[in-house]
C-alpha cells in the first residue's frame, strides 16, 4: 500500500522522467532538469572489457534499422530481439532520409528516431549508434544525401572544406536529437560509432580526428567513441586513443580476433558486425547461409566472453529508393534488391525463421538466463486484386521540361530518385551508334515514342546502333536511378542519370528538353480506361477485409516501381531474384487498398496477386567477397 506522500513523489519522479524523454531538449531548462532527475550510467572501457557502471558488460546485440520497419512494427522487432536473448540493438542515421535537401530536415513519423531509441529502452535494450556521415548498409550512396553530389568538386570521405561544413551542419542536427538520449542523460545510447569501415576506403587519420571531434562538438562524443572495420583494414581505418571492433562474416571469426588480438592486445574484443546471411542484388542469386554454422561460430565467441552485434538481426525493406549498389573496382556496378530479408534470424516481414531459435539457445546457453517470452508471430494473408487496371501513359502525363545545351545530371536538376526522359530531335538520315558515356543506370531509348533498345550499366551497355530515320523524328532517353554504389571509391562519381556525352554517329546533340519525374506526388496523374503500353502508369485496387501483412507477386510484370495506398513498397523487376513485395498490414486499409505501379514496359497483360510467402528465383549459400 502506498500512502498519500509516497504517492506524490511517484507522481512527482514520474512527470519528471516525462519531461525528459517527450519534451523539446533544445530548451536549456528542461534539459537540466531531465539530467538532473535521471540516475547517471557509465559506459566504459577497461582492458579487453566493456564496463557498465563498473561492473564486465558483454555486448550481445543484433543491428536493425528503423527506416527498413514500418514505425508500427518497431515495437514488436525489438521485442523480438529482447525475446532472443539480446541486451543490445545497433542502428545506423542515415543522413540522407533526415536532411532529403539541404537544411530541410525531417525528424518525424518513419523518420522518428529518437521515438526508435525510446522504444528500444522501453523494451529493456541498450542501443549502439552508428551515425556516419558514411554508413554504407546497402544503401543508397551509403546514406549520403545525394545533393553533396551536386557540387562536382566537393569530395566524400575527405577533408574537403565544403563536404567538412556539410558534415558540421548534420551533426549539430543530429546531436540535438539523440544527445538526450545518451546514456549520461538517462537514454539508451551506450557507445556511438566513429565514420563506418573508413579503412577500406581510405587512410587518412586527420579525416577521421575530424568526424570524432565534430561528434564531439556535437554532444555525440559524450558517450563512448569507437572504431569499426574488416580486420585487414583496422590500421588503416582506426585511432589509436579509441577502442576498436572488428567486422567479419561466418567461417571468419578465430583469424579475425586473432588479427585483433595481435595489432591492439589490451584493447576490447568485440565483433561490431558478424554477418549472419547476406544481401542480394538483382540479376544475381538469393542468399540462404547456413544458420548451424553461424550460431555454433557465434556460441564460440560469446562463450569466449567476446561482445558481439549480429548483422543482421533482422534486415526488413529498403522501401522506396533506398536501395544501394555494389561496385568492387568502381567500374562494375551491382544495384541491390528491395527486400533486404539477409536471410537474418527474423524474416523481411518480422518473423523468426529457424536461426532466430539457434541463436536464442546459443544466447540462454551461455548467460544461464531464461528468455523472455516471444511475442506471436505476425500473420500473413492472400487478398483479391481487382483484375485490370486503369492507365495513364507517360508520354501524356509530362511535366515542364527545363531546355538545356547538355544532359542534366539528376543532382542538377535538385531530383533525388526516380527517372529522367532527355528529349532532342533527330533530322531526316539521323542514325548510327549511339553512344551514352556515363549512363548512370538503366535506360530506354525511344524515336517518336517506339521504343527501339535497352542499355543497362549492370550489363556494361553504353552504345546503341540507331536506326536511320526518313524523316524529322524525336529521340527519347527515359533514364532511372536505380541506387547509387554505397561502396569502395565509387561513391565519389555516383551521379545520375547522361553524367557524360551523348553522341549520335560521332557528333553530340546540342539542345535537350529535359523532364524530371521523381515520382514523390502520384496525385496529379489522369487515369483512364484505355490500354497502355510503353512506360505507363497502373492503378487497381486490393480488397481488405482486416488488415494483415502480404507479398504482392510481381512475377507478371517487366520493370518498375510500385505504390501502395502512397507507401513505396519499392521496385520489381523481372531478371530476380527478388520476385514479390513485401505489403506491411500497418499500411492497408479495411476495404479497398490502392495499389499504383509504374511499368516501364507494360503490355497489357500485366498481373499483379498475393502470396504469404515471399518469391525468390535461385539461391546460393555463400557471399560473395568485398
Amino acid at each position: 500500500m502506498h500512502t498519500p506522500t509516497s504517492l506524490h513523489l511517484k507522481r512527482a519522479l514520474v512527470s519528471m522522467f516525462l519531461l525528459h524523454t517527450l519534451l523539446p531538449h533544445s530548451a536549456t531548462a528542461e534539459t537540466h532538469l531531465a539530467t538532473a532527475t535521471a540516475t547517471h550510467h557509465t559506459f566504459t572501457v577497461q582492458g579487453h572489457d566493456f564496463l557498465m557502471d563498473g561492473k564486465p558488460y558483454q555486448v550481445l546485440s543484433g543491428e536493425l534499422h528503423y527506416t527498413r520497419i514500418p514505425r508500427p512494427y518497431w515495437r514488436d522487432r525489438l521485442q523480438k530481439a529482447k525475446a532472443m536473448g539480446l541486451n543490445t540493438v545497433t542502428t545506423y542515421a542515415f543522413w540522407n532520409v533526415h536532411e532529403p535537401h539541404p537544411g530541410q530536415y525531417d525528424f518525424e513519423g518513419q523518420n522518428d528516431l529518437a521515438e526508435f531509441l525510446r522504444e528500444a529502452q522501453q523494451a529493456g535494450l541498450n542501443v549502439i549508434l552508428r551515425p556516419g556521415p558514411y554508413v554504407c548498409a546497402e544503401w543508397e550512396l551509403g546514406g549520403y544525401p545525394s545533393w553533396l553530389l551536386k557540387d562536382r568538386s566537393l569530395k566524400l570521405r575527405s577533408d574537403d572544406p565544403a563536404y567538412q561544413k556539410a558534415v558540421k551542419l548534420w551533426f549539430a542536427k543530429l546531436g540535438q536529437v539523440v544527445r538526450p538520449l545518451l546514456l549520461k542523460n538517462g537514454g539508451p545510447i551506450i557507445a556511438v560509432q566513429v565514420e563506418n569501415e573508413y579503412g577500406a576506403f581510405g587512410d587518412d587519420p586527420k579525416y577521421l580526428e575530424n568526424v570524432k571531434q565534430d561528434l564531439i562538438a556535437t554532444g555525440m562524443g559524450d558517450s563512448l567513441l569507437y572504431t569499426a572495420n574488416p580486420p585487414q583494414f583496422l590500421t588503416r581505418g582506426s585511432l589509436p586513443e579509441l577502442p576498436t571492433v572488428i567486422n567479419f562474416g561466418t567461417g571468419d571469426a578465430q583469424k579475425s580476433f586473432a588479427t585483433l588480438d595481435r595489432l591492439r592486445p589490451d584493447g576490447p574484443r568485440m565483433s561490431g558486425e558478424y554477418w549472419a546471411g547476406w544481401f542480394d542484388k538483382w540479376g544475381e542469386e538469393h542468399h540462404q547461409t547456413d544458420g548451424q554454422k553461424e550460431a555454433s561460430e557465434f556460441q564460440w565467441m560469446i562463450d569466449q566472453g567476446y561482445s558481439v552485434s549480429l548483422y543482421m538481426f533482422h534486415g526488413g525493406t529498403s522501401f522506396g529508393w533506398m536501395n544501394g549498389a555494389d561496385s568492387h573496382t568502381g567500374h562494375d556496378y551491382h544495384p541491390d534488391t528491395t527486400s533486404y530479408d539477409y536471410d537474418a534470424p527474423l524474416d523481411e516481414a518480422g518473423n523468426p525463421r529457424y536461426k532466430f531459435e539457434l541463436f536464442r539457445q546459443a544466447i540462454s546457453s551461455h548467460t544461464h538466463v531464461k528468455p523472455v517470452a516471444l511475442p506471436r508471430s505476425t500473420p500473413l494473408h492472400n487478398y483479391p486484386i481487382k483484375a485490370g487496371f486503369r492507365t495513364a501513359s507517360l508520354w501524356r502525363n509530362l511535366p515542364t521540361p527545363r531546355e538545356s545545351k547538355t544532359p542534366l545530371s539528376f543532382e542538377d536538376l535538385d531530383q533525388n530518385y526516380g527517372y529522367v526522359l532527355y528529349r532532342t530531335d533527330l533530322d531526316a538520315g539521323d542514325g548510327g551508334k549511339l553512344v551514352l558515356d556515363g549512363l548512370h543506370d538503366y535506360a530506354q531509348i525511344y524515336i517518336d515514342q517506339q521504343l527501339v533498345g535497352t542499355l543497362d550499366r549492370r550489363l556494361d551497355q553504353t552504345t546503341l546502333d540507331l536506326p536511320h530515320v526518313d524523316h524529322a523524328a524525336t529521340l527519347d532517353i527515359l533514364v532511372e536511378n536505380t541506387g547509387r554504389v554505397n561502396y569502395s571509391k565509387a561513391i565519389l562519381t555516383e551521379r545520375k542519370g547522361l553524367t557524360g556525352d551523348v553522341t549520335l554517329a560521332g557528333k553530340p546533340f546540342s539542345d535537350w528538353e529535359i523532364y524530371s519525374f521523381p515520382m514523390e506526388d502520384l496525385s496529379q496523374l489522369h487515369f483512364n480506361e484505355e490500354s497502355c503500353s510503353g512506360p505507363c502508369f497502373l492503378q487497381t485496387s486490393m480488397q481488405v477485409t482486416r488488415p494483415h501483412d502480404t507479398f504482392l507477386d510481381t512475377k507478371d510484370l517487366h520493370k518498375g516501381q510500385l505504390w501502395m495506398n502512397g507507401h513505396n513498397l519499392g521496385r520489381f523487376w523481372e531478371i530476380g531474384p527478388q520476385f514479390t513485395l513485401y505489403a506491411p498490414g500497418c499500411w492497408m486499409l479495411r476495404g479497398a487498398n490502392t495499389l499504383t505501379l509504374f511499368e516501364l514496359q507494360a503490355t497489357g497483360d500485366d498481373k499483379l496477386n498475393t502470396t504469404v510467402r515471399p518469391i525468390y528465383g535461385a539461391t546460393k549459400s555463400t557471399r560473395e567477397l568485398q
